[in-house]
């Protein structure tokens, strides 16, 4: 059997989520646990509670919309991703996610099927990461893999703890933040957040698995002084070393393989005066790649690349780990449905591996899981010039629903044409 979701109401959905949180130019700003994220919860709620499905909310603050299926027994199967943004982000990067799977639902009810296995759309907490640290927190002690106090107790930069943010929203439920149910497979559509699918004209991707991830932070400590009045040789620079490292975090990659990628994001300088000699400098690194050795590795040179520098430059420093995620390859029959729901609605697919973390790094440790993407034009995103067509979108969500009925089963249908036309 074959469905077709409404594109129009795909659309008018994305747009309504899209006005909380929005900005003057485009972009979205709803960091988790914010009075918008509030907003977009409420209203999420209510589109769930109207296309029939009964929501609950656990003690992370992670939103679940459950329709039950045709066999009690049959283990659920778990659709969605998030509603929280970065700062000035984009509309599409989560939502596009979340919308997709509750078209799904609509639709079934639309064609009045019931489906052999339960069916639960999910909004996770927190998985950007840009306000409390890691990303992807929530899914993580949802598949145990974070432990509730540790996430509870985390600080944003104004030194508000993720619990109290959650109380102070009113979203900290009273269901335990672990699988209550048996799950039998998950599916996450996403925007690609990369160019390849662009690049070779392709309609939607057929993701095989995630990236390894390795965060961390080095903090260098030299000596603040007179930047006029010290000598060149009697100089502690925090910033030198700094600069060192993060030349390194660039070239690293290149000596390790074709996926691996090096980022430093973020970076501090204290007293950041024009003339002091910087004492503290903290900044963020960031490697990935499939093969998690070969991140591991990464992590190993930027180590000694620091011991280094801080020996050449006579300063303090250390290395603070924020975040390991492991590699992830999906299971062939999760990647086989969302493959065969491409192919059976005629739209041209990639196989390709995320490059990015996504929630389905946490739900793979539970049950059989995939991904689907769609197109992300000029490989943008983080920023408000994300862009995939309202086509895209609909092309992505149709193949999440077609893949996602296919893990489901359908145990009957009491409205609608003929199956042959659906």
């Amino acid at each position: 059997m074959r469905i077709d979701i409404d594109r129009d109401r795909l659309v008018e959905t994305m747009k309504e989520q899209a006005e909380i949180g929005a900005t003057d130019d485009g972009g979205l700003h709803r960091l988790t646990l914010s009075d918008a994220d509030r907003e977009v919860r409420d209203w999420f709620r209510d589109r769930m509670e109207a296309a029939g499905l009964s929501v609950r909310v656990d003690e992370m603050g992670n939103m679940f919309g459950r329709r039950p299926g045709a066999d009690p027994d049959a283990g659920t199967v778990l659709l969605g991703s998030h509603l929280d943004s970065q700062p000035n982000g984009g509309i599409y990067d989560g939502p596009l996610g979340v919308i997709a799977a509750l078209e799904f639902v609509r639709t079934l009810e639309d064609e009045g099927i019931e489906t052999d296995h339960p069916i639960e759309v999910v909004n996770w907490t927190n998985e950007e990461g840009s306000r409390f640290q890691p990303a992807m927190m929530s899914s993580g002690v949802w598949a145990g893999e974070i432990p509730l106090e540790e996430a509870y107790d985390t600080t944003d930069a104004d030194g508000i703890r993720f619990e109290d943010a959650l109380e102070e929203i009113g979203y900290r439920g009273d269901v335990p933040a672990e699988p209550t149910r048996e799950y039998d497979a998950a599916l996450e559509l996403h925007v690609e957040q990369g160019p390849y699918l662009e690049q070779e004209e392709r309609d939607v991707g057929v993701v095989t698995g995630i990236v390894g991830l390795r965060w961390g932070e080095v903090t260098f400590t030299g000596q603040a002084n007179h930047s006029g009045t010290t000598p060149m040789h009697y100089r502690s620079d925090a910033l030198v070393a700094a600069s060192d490292v993060i030349g390194q975090v660039r070239r690293i990659p290149g000596t390790l393989g074709e996926r691996t990628v090096g980022t430093t994001g973020a970076l501090e300088v204290e007293p950041g005066s024009i003339n002091i000699v910087p004492e503290t400098v903290r900044f963020t690194v960031d490697f990935r790649d499939p093969d998690d050795d070969v991140a591991d590795e990464a992590i190993e040179r930027v180590k000694a690349e620091v011991a280094a520098a801080a020996d050449r430059e006579g300063v303090d420093w250390e290395y603070e780990r924020r975040m390991d995620a492991a590699s992830v390859t999906f299971p062939d029959r999760c990647v086989d449905a969302v493959r065969s729901a491409a192919a059976d609605l005629g739209y041209d697919a990639r196989e390709l591996v995320s490059g990015a973390g996504h929630d389905a790094t946490y739900m793979a440790s539970v049950c059989d899981t995939a991904m689907v993407f769609a197109v992300s034009e000029g490989g943008k995103s983080h920023t408000p010039e994300e862009y995939t067509s309202w086509d895209d979108c609909y092309a992505a969500a149709n193949t999440l629903a077609n893949a996602a009925l296919d893990l489901a089963g359908v145990a009957e249908r009491t409205t609608g044409g003929d199956d042959a036309d659906v």
